[in-house]
């Protein structure tokens, strides 16, 4: 049983308070920090948990340190930890800059401890309803739209809302980025509140992704497209549909499935629309009960170290493009 402790008690720190809980066959909660002193008081109660006075106390007395702090605080909390031998779960995004995340990155390699990235996407149901299919997307869209909340407006919406997808598609492409171009509004922050940006992969796939935090809707989709499919997953619905085209008499083709058949070039074909079954997971839970295994088996985290890097990489490269297409616009 791995000893955890929690840094970090405001409204996602409380979410993974709970989490933790539930995940009593991978952890022990032996308590928490915050810098708040009333905050700390409160949650102590509350939760009945012990509250300790410094981060390093907290540090020493645990195997696994769960971050959940303002972002600004990761880079010196992350290095805190690995240094004192603890392995790391953080959310995301890794750290404020780069260089921070670079020096994370050689600790971790140095020391050979676990760090895992808070990017929960990655366990979202309808994501992992996609299974062992196999996916090689050339043109993926993704659109996360939200309605304006001024939690998270002291970044960018690129950090806040869009790197979920960055990361993502930087796992289902499977390839280095060629180029990016960007652009993006500030409409009620400092940051840019809503971006569109266009991704090239070395391998030819291409993807179109926008982000807003000042829509009328919510919504969290992507859209795969490849020879042999349009795949769509509803991360916001928990939604997920294949739509396939195969030969008439292909011994592969589902039974169950919706289907429909349409003249083509190549004569008569099948389009199978397959909507596999989406099981409920809490995903918080899930990504801390990964991290535990990826710990007790030494093996790579599910969302590992260098995954959050490569999604803070591409998210300043988004962030340079808006800034060079911002400059061309007359004012």
């Amino acid at each position: 049983m791995l000893k955890i402790g929690l840094l970090g008690t405001g409204h996602l720190g409380k979410i993974h308070l709970k989490c933790i809980r539930l995940a009593k066959e991978s952890y022990e909660l032996i308590g928490f920090y915050d810098a708040n002193p009333e905050i700390a008081a409160s949650v102590a109660r509350e939760y009945k948990l012990e509250a300790f006075d410094s981060p390093a106390e907290l540090i020493a007395a645990c195997d696994v340190v769960d971050i959940v702090t303002p972002t600004t605080t990761h880079y010196a909390l992350v290095k805190q930890a690995l240094l004192a031998g603890r392995h790391v779960f953080v959310e995301k995004p890794l750290t404020s800059t780069l260089e921070e995340a670079r020096e994370l990155v050689e600790i971790c390699e140095r020391t050979g401890l676990k760090v895992q990235v808070g990017h929960v996407e990655r366990f979202n149901p309808a994501l992992l309803a996609l299974g062992d299919h196999q996916l090689r997307p050339f043109f993926i869209e993704a659109h996360r739209l939200a309605t304006f909340n001024p939690r998270g407006t002291d970044v960018s919406v690129i950090l806040d809302l869009m790197i979920h997808d960055l990361d993502i598609i930087l796992k289902l492409a499977n390839s280095e980025v060629a180029e990016v171009r960007a652009s993006g509004v500030a409409v009620v922050s400092k940051t840019p509140d809503i971006v569109n940006a266009r991704i090239e992969f070395v391998n030819g796939a291409v993807a179109n992704l926008t982000a807003s935090r000042f829509s009328m809707k919510n919504m969290r989709k992507i859209r795969l497209f490849q020879p042999d499919a349009y795949i769509s997953i509803d991360l916001l619905d928990k939604e997920t549909q294949f739509i396939r085209l195969f030969d008439v008499n292909d011994p592969s083709l589902d039974p169950e499935s919706a289907q429909m058949t349409i003249e083509t070039a190549d004569g008569v074909k099948v389009i199978d629309i397959a909507q596999p079954d989406v099981n409920p997971v809490n995903a918080i839970q899930l990504e801390l009960e990964s991290l535990a295994a990826s710990i007790n088996e030494d093996s790579t985290p599910a969302v590992s170290i260098h995954d959050g890097y490569r999604a803070l990489e591409l998210a300043y490269l988004i962030s340079e493009a808006v800034e060079e297409n911002r400059d061309k616009i007359p004012v």
